[in-house]
C-alpha cells in the first residue's frame, strides 16, 4: 500500500506536491456512511482511492506522469547507459530548469513501512535515500550524495550489516542509475525488496489491448469481467479469446552492399500475433461481434478496465490512471470507484473531469483534491478536507462549478465573442 506521494520540478509541478492516502480525521455521520472507503493499517487509516479534479492544463496528468516516471526509474535504471538522459522537463520557469526534480514515496510492503526518495537532474541522479520502519522507529538504510566530492565512500552512508558488502553496489552504480535498481540486480535481498514493491504492487495504466498479457488477465477473471459487464447494463452474455496470425505491411529501407547510402524501399511483410476478443450477445447468442470494432467505444474501454481493475482489486495493489472515465457514463465511472471500495486494500489515484464525482454522498472530503494552475504556470493541489469551513450538507460539485475551490477553468465564452474571433458581425453575417 502507498501512505504518500511526494513530487517536484517535473513539467508543471514546480514547488513540492503531496498526494497524502493517509485518511483525514473525519467522524461526520456522512463519512460514516462511506467506512468502506477506508482501510487501517496498524494505527493509520488509508484511503482506497484519490481523485484529482480540475481544468485542462492545470497539471493533473503531469502528477499521473511523474509517478510513472518514477516507477520507471526504479525498474529500469540499472539498464541505462552513461549517454542516457532522463525523458521529463523540469519546470521552465524562474529559473528552475537547473533544480533538482525529486520523488518520494511512503509505502509499506510485506507488513514494514518504507521511505524512499531520490533527486536529479536530467542527466543524472543527485542523491538517494532508503529507510524504514522495522520495529515502528524510523532507521536508515542507505544514504547517497553524489554532490559530495571524492571516492564513492564519502558519498554514501549505509546502516551496520544492512546490505552485505554495500560498497560494491555503490561502485558498479553510475551518477545515471539508482542503488536500488542495481542492487537488486546484484542480488541485494532489501534493494529487491524495494524493487518488488514497485514491479508487482503498482500497475500503471490499463493492460495493453491484443496483447498476451490481456489474454492472461482474461483468461483468469474472465467469469467476472462478463458479471461486471451485465451489472453495468450490457446484454453481452460471453466473450472468447482467439489469438490469430496478423499482417504488417510496411517498407523496408535496403543498402546497397557496396555503399552506404540508401538505396531503396521495399515493402516487408511481418506475421504476428495478436488476441482477438469475440463477444455474443443475448438477442442472438451465437452471433460474434468482434469487441474492438463492433462494439462501442465505451464498452471496449470498459473491457479493458476490468481486465485491469479486477486483477488490481483481488491483489489489492495500487492503481494510477489517467482520465479513467473518458468514454464511460457517470454511473459506470462510479462502478468501478465501487470495485476499490469493495476490496480490503487496493487503491486507485484518477484525474477526471466528470463532476458528478464530486458528491460527498459518494466521496469523503479527504478523497477530493483539485489541481489548479497558479499565476506563475505552476500545479498546486490541496483537498476539499482543507476547507474547514465546508459543510457536508452542502453541495461540493456546484461549489465547484461556481469556482468556490478555484480549480476550474475560466472561459471568455459568448457567441458575441466568438464571433468576434471567427471575423464575424452580425452585418456580415446578414449580408
Amino acid at each position: 500500500m502507498i501512505l504518500a506521494i511526494r513530487l517536484s520540478n517535473f513539467y508543471s509541478i514546480k514547488e513540492e506536491i503531496c498526494i497524502d492516502f493517509r485518511a483525514g480525521k473525519i467522524n461526520t455521520a456522512t463519512s460514516r456512511k462511506l467506512s468502506s472507503h477506508i482501510f487501517t493499517w496498524n494505527d493509520e487509516v488509508v484511503l482506497k482511492s484519490i481523485g484529482l479534479f480540475g481544468a485542462n492544463a492545470s497539471g493533473k496528468s503531469n502528477i499521473i506522469k511523474a509517478i510513472t516516471f518514477c516507477c520507471h526509474l526504479v525498474l529500469e535504471s540499472h539498464l541505462f547507459n552513461e549517454n542516457s538522459v532522463f525523458n521529463f522537463e523540469p519546470f521552465k520557469f524562474d529559473g528552475w530548469e537547473n533544480t533538482p526534480s525529486t520523488f518520494s514515496m511512503d509505502f509499506v510492503y510485506e507488513g514494514i513501512e518504507y521511505e524512499y526518495s531520490f533527486s536529479l537532474t536530467k542527466h543524472g541522479i543527485l542523491q538517494e535515500s532508503l529507510y524504514y520502519y522495522p520495529k515502528g522507529k524510523k532507521a536508515k538504510v542507505f544514504t547517497r550524495d553524489e554532490r559530495t566530492k571524492g571516492e564513492k565512500a564519502k558519498k554514501y552512508s549505509f546502516a551496520d550489516r544492512l546490505i552485505p558488502n554495500p560498497l560494491d553496489i555503490a561502485h558498479s552504480t553510475s551518477e545515471k542509475t539508482l542503488y536500488v535498481s542495481r542492487g537488486s540486480q546484484m542480488d541485494r535481498e532489501i534493494c529487491k525488496t524495494v524493487f518488488r514493491f514497485y514491479m508487482n504492487e503498482i500497475t500503471l495504466g490499463l493492460v495493453p489491448d491484443s496483447s498476451e498479457a490481456s489474454f492472461a488477465l482474461f483468461e483468469k477473471n474472465k467469469d467476472l469481467v462478463v458479471y461486471a459487464l451485465n451489472i453495468c447494463d450490457s446484454d453481452i452474455v460471453d466473450i472468447k479469446a482467439q489469438r490469430e496470425q496478423v499482417m504488417n505491411v510496411g517498407p523496408s529501407i535496403a543498402r546497397r552492399p557496396d555503399s552506404s547510402a540508401l538505396a531503396s524501399a521495399s515493402v516487408q511483410v511481418l506475421k504476428r500475433e495478436r488476441v482477438r476478443f469475440v463477444t455474443y450477445h443475448a438477442k442472438a447468442p451465437t452471433i460474434p461481434f468482434d469487441l474492438e470494432s463492433e462494439e462501442s467505444s465505451g464498452t471496449y474501454r470498459l473491457f479493458l478496465m476490468l481486465l485491469t481493475l479486477i486483477d488490481v482489486v483481488r491483489s489489492n495493489k495500487t492503481f494510477f490512471l489517467d482520465e479513467f472515465d473518458a468514454s464511460l457514463h457517470s454511473i459506470l465511472s462510479q462502478f468501478i470507484l465501487d470495485l476499490f471500495h469493495a476490496s480490503s486494500s487496493a487503491q486507485f489515484l484518477y484525474s477526471s473531469h466528470d463532476t458528478n464525482l464530486i458528491n460527498l454522498d459518494s466521496l469523503r472530503r479527504d478523497q477530493i483534491l483539485f489541481v489548479r494552475k497558479q499565476s506563475n504556470s505552476s500545479t498546486e493541489v490541496y483537498s476539499l478536507y482543507d476547507y474547514k469551513d465546508f459543510r457536508e450538507n452542502m453541495d461540493a460539485e456546484k461549489g465547484y462549478l461556481q469556482g468556490r475551490f478555484d480549480a476550474v477553468p475560466i472561459v471568455q465564452s459568448s457567441v458575441e465573442v466568438i464571433k468576434k474571433l471567427l471575423g464575424n458581425s452580425e452585418d456580415g453575417l446578414n449580408g
